[in-house]
């Protein structure tokens, strides 16, 4: 049967099915082969994929962030960045990895990190001397980097299919990511200096308090969203909750960036990224189920134990699998489909699924991103007015460094766990 499932599903992505039918399509051709399951599992699979109180985050996560971006957030986060980096060598390459950092704490959304903050940083850096494929190649390995920043919807997903705690996942990502964002600062410095960059004029005590003052609301939502999800006040799915409201009162209310007209229209984009994404967990939910019942994940694991490949083996053959499926898949498909078969394995092996989570989602990073086929990259070279080709060339040195450090992540485990285990997960 599998090898039919996997010449079906290969197929229909080769004729463009969208990725959420090919999966339900999938199973319904493996169940049909099956013969003695009923069908009226179907719609009880697709029901029970998304009938769960933690996936409500998802479509609350997605309208936080839309608000903010439209309440003028990012222009105010960027601007911060800029005043307190902006003058070293390099620095507005590292005002894009350090804007990243502030606002993927908000947006939740790689893509839309990428286009927020591309926006701004691309025409700046452009007229700082950058050319227009080196400043989308950046804002690229930011956006990249800041999927590891909480909140992020692949550890929402990740954290309701595999029971792994979202709020340890979340208290994960913090170190990781300040790994990688230093690396590519370490990177960017290097590169500015060789190409003798120009940088702006130090900022002034008061233009720094400036900028904290403008950019102080927005640095509070991040920290009630974690100080409430961490000190027990309310479940990631509430904070979800609460950063809506957050946002509508500032974006509305204080900042006076949001009309009653945006609200209606930042709605409905959410109804339409939501329902799509809920479509795909469904239907993944199904492929799940049937690849459990046929005992995949544990003939794959007796084979590569038989063979004597052991968990450092299998951790480097993941991340070379996900390199490959998330840019194809474009992430999110990919990780649904891949989970009920890799993270069962890791389980055998010894690996934490927590640990495994989030060497998924850095990896993710990357993929989204990977030329020449990697949504991300066409978001950045659309806004830098330039071409996929000549971006993601310049963009190869930056995935490299962040590879590396998904490695770093990957066999250097305490990385992912000190944060965790100082907060009690």
């Amino acid at each position: 049967m599998i090898p039919v499932l996997l010449i079906s599903f290969g197929m229909m992505i080769v004729l463009s099915v969208p990725v959420a039918f090919t999966l339900g399509a999938t199973a319904l051709i493996g169940l049909l082969m099956k013969g003695n399951v009923p069908l009226v599992v179907i719609p009880s699979k697709i029901f029970g994929g998304i009938d769960s109180f933690t996936l409500l985050a998802i479509p609350f996560f997605i309208l936080a962030g839309d608000l903010m971006d439209t309440g003028g957030i990012s222009r105010r986060l960027v601007n911060l960045a800029r005043v307190l980096v902006g003058h070293v060598r390099g620095g507005l390459g590292m005002v894009v990895v350090v804007g990243e950092i502030f606002f993927s704490g908000i947006s939740g959304s790689t893509t839309a990190d990428a286009a927020a903050i591309g926006s701004i940083m691309i025409p700046a850096m452009t007229r700082m001397g950058y050319t227009p494929e080196r400043a989308a190649a950046i804002v690229c390995a930011a956006s990249g980097m800041g999927i590891l920043v909480p909140p992020c919807l692949m550890m929402v997903v990740y954290g309701s299919l595999t029971g792994v705690s979202i709020a340890a996942l979340f208290a994960a990502g913090f170190l990781p990511a300040a790994v990688m964002a230093t690396m590519l600062i370490v990177q960017l410095y290097i590169q500015a200096r060789r190409d003798n960059l120009p940088r702006e004029p130090r900022a002034s005590l008061g233009e720094i308090a400036r900028a904290l003052r403008e950019a102080g609301l927005a640095l509070l939502m991040p920290i009630i969203i974690f100080g409430g999800i961490l000190g027990g006040a309310f479940t990631p799915t509430e904070a979800a909750v609460v950063a809506v409201a957050y946002a509508l009162v500032v974006g509305v209310f204080v900042y006076g960036e949001v009309s009653w007209q945006d609200v209606g229209r930042i709605l409905a984009r959410t109804g339409l990224i939501s329902g799509s994404v809920m479509l795909l967990i469904a239907t993944a939910n199904i492929f799940a189920w049937l690849l459990t019942i046929q005992q995949l994940p544990q003939s794959i694991a007796g084979w590569m134990q038989s063979l004597g490949y052991g968990r450092d083996l299998f951790l480097f053959m993941s991340i070379l699998v996900f390199l490959f499926l998330f840019s194809l898949l474009d992430g999110l498909p990919a990780m649904l489909m891949v989970i009920p078969i890799f993270v069962p394995i890791g389980n055998q092996l010894g690996i934490d699924p927590l640990h495994y989570g989030i060497i998924m989602t850095a990896i993710t990073g990357i993929a989204l991103f990977m030329p020449p086929i990697g949504v991300g990259l066409y978001v950045a070279a659309n806004i830098a007015q330039t071409t996929v080709a000549r971006t993601g060339t310049l963009l190869l040195p930056y995935l490299a460094t962040m590879f590396v450090g998904t490695l770093l992540i990957a066999y250097v485990p305490w990385i992912t766990y000190v944060v965790p285990r100082l907060l009690g997960f």
